[in-house]
């Protein structure tokens, strides 16, 4: 395109910035090289949102700041996020202009990969023409996907609608249920019961098994992408949970009642109290699993971080309890500390506060060894519990809003 004269305008969100014409042929962002190229007016307007031809002035609107930031980038060769900017808004703008995640600063390129995980948003450079070919599947089977959208809505979204808080309660009352037959079939007086009414007790097994081999089922058909669905971490619980049921199922039919079924009582016994995974199903419904589910994701580091401590506290005390209590007087020592692992227990109840009482040092340096291991103790696991408390808090309120957010979205489709 022919500029009018030998200086090009470009004035994003009412910010100006001034440039020869000559450098926009060659410039670092795709799109405003792109005008060099235009030949018509028509053309010129896809690129830019207006322009003033007399005073050669491209008009674009778009973030001013986050501009100027990118600009940086072109002067120095460095970009980095705006403060107190999201970062997803700032990756929409640098695909805007023709720039992808790589120009990021490695810094930013993991607040950039935090943040998406934790949304499930995901931006590309074709993203227009991507929206371009789902509108054109859309019109083939736009009925077909709405059912579909609101199956896995059901199922995944509890306070999606009315249909899916029926459907969470209806679960939550099915893993109360098996909870209880499990734990009450540990009672001493349970097999007198058992023996009186096995069948009633086998047919509440299969009908709560039968209810989440459904839901299992179902989630797995409505969902968008099947290996996605066997990643996620509380569907790979949900199969933890259900499979064992029929092994020890087969298991019975394939023994019967004879000696091969007592070498298989443990494997059976382990197999039926794997079914307490069920009660991670939980987190499906309510917020505060999912708090702290998402806070041990968040805070892994720092998880980390407490176990050193605590690992390298118990090396130490474990080591200066043993010697004091049994290395030093062989004739009158403490059998309970004989070895290093048996000290390492005693740090670790100390540290933590418990105090069983089953063992604990009878000389004196053992016990001032014992306050100081209790004061270390309280201090060392403090310090990182402070971050992962900041972070239970942050997540917590994260979520409330999103599930605010759906119910709003809920209320607003039930009105239309």
């Amino acid at each position: 395109m022919k500029f009018g004269s030998g200086t090009l305008i470009l004035n994003v969100g009412g910010t100006r910035y001034s440039f020869p014409k000559d450098a926009i042929k060659d410039f670092p962002l795709r799109r405003v090289s792109r005008l060099h190229s235009c030949a018509s007016e028509k053309e010129v307007l896809e690129v830019c949102d207006d322009y003033d031809h007399e005073r050669n002035e491209y008009f674009f609107d778009r973030h001013s700041e986050a501009f100027g930031f990118i600009m940086l980038y072109v002067k120095y060769g460095k970009l980095r996020f705006v403060p107190h900017m999201c970062e997803l808004s700032f990756y929409n703008e640098l695909i805007y202009w023709g720039l992808d995640r790589s120009h990021l600063e490695y810094c930013c390129q993991r607040r950039l990969d935090d943040r998406m995980s934790d949304t499930y948003t995901f931006y590309s450079e074709e993203e227009e023409e991507l929206n371009k070919q789902k509108k054109k599947e859309l019109k083939h089977s736009q009925i077909d996907r709405k059912w579909l959208d609101r199956m896995r809505r059901t199922f995944e979204e509890p306070t999606s609608s009315v249909a899916a808080q029926i459907l969470a309660t209806v679960s939550v009352l099915f893993v109360i249920v098996s909870m209880v037959v499990l734990c009450a079939s540990t009672l001493p007086d349970w097999k007198t019961a058992e023996n009186n009414s096995v069948e009633e007790h086998r047919i509440i097994e299969a009908i709560c098994m039968g209810w989440f081999t459904a839901e299992c089922i179902v989630r797995f058909l409505v969902s968008k992408n099947k290996c996605d669905f066997m990643r996620k971490p509380l569907n790979i619980i949900d199969l933890m949970a259900i499979t064992p049921y029929y092994i020890s199922v087969l298991m019975s039919v394939f023994t019967g009642e004879n000696s091969q079924l007592q070498r298989a009582g443990v494997t059976l016994r382990v197999l039926r109290m794997m079914r307490i995974f069920w009660l991670i199903k939980l987190a499906r419904h309510f917020i505060g699993l999912q708090t702290l589910g998402l806070t041990l994701k968040r805070c892994y580091r720092e998880m980390v971080m407490l176990l050193v401590f605590i690992c390298v506290a118990m090396a130490i005390f474990g080591a200066l309890a043993q010697l004091l209590e049994c290395g030093l007087d062989l004739e009158d020592k403490n059998e309970a500390y004989a070895s290093i692992p048996a000290s390492c227990w005693w740090v670790i109840i100390s540290m933590t506060t418990v105090g069983y009482g089953d063992m604990y040092p009878f000389t004196v340096p053992g016990r001032i060894l014992g306050g100081m291991c209790v004061v270390s103790g309280i201090v060392l696991l403090a310090l990182p519990i402070t971050f992962i408390y900041h972070s239970f808090v942050h997540c917590y309120h994260e979520l409330k809003f999103r599930s605010a957010r759906c119910g709003r979205s809920f209320s607003m489709e039930y009105l239309n």
